[in-house]
């Protein structure tokens, strides 16, 4: 699913016009960027949780040529889904392939 898919499904929910929903997914979207650049986690209950997580450098090796290869500490944003949305999905697919 695109976010263009997302969009037609949430005027055809809504009534609202494509430019307004449009301009309403994009908002979420960069406020989730926002939040998460300024090192903030976002909680949707319900749904799931957006965070920053720190990866510690490490030592690699180029698979071409074998050659150690240092890489540098970063930091990944990362999303961890809720119970209740696990369940959820769980259950839909165990009914669905049944």
């Amino acid at each position: 699913m695109t976010k263009a898919d997302i969009v037609n499904r949430i005027v055809s929910a809504t009534g609202l016009t494509k430019v307004e929903t449009e301009a309403v997914v994009n908002g979420f979207i960069s406020t989730i960027r926002d939040a998460l650049k300024d090192g903030e986690g976002i909680e949707l209950r319900g749904f799931g949780t957006f965070k920053v997580r720190e990866k510690k450098p490490r030592a690699a090796r180029n698979p071409r040529t074998g050659a150690k290869v240092d890489i540098p500490k970063k930091f990944v944003p990362v999303f961890k889904t809720s119970k209740e949305f696990k369940d959820l999905v769980d259950k839909e697919h165990k009914i669905n392939n049944l």
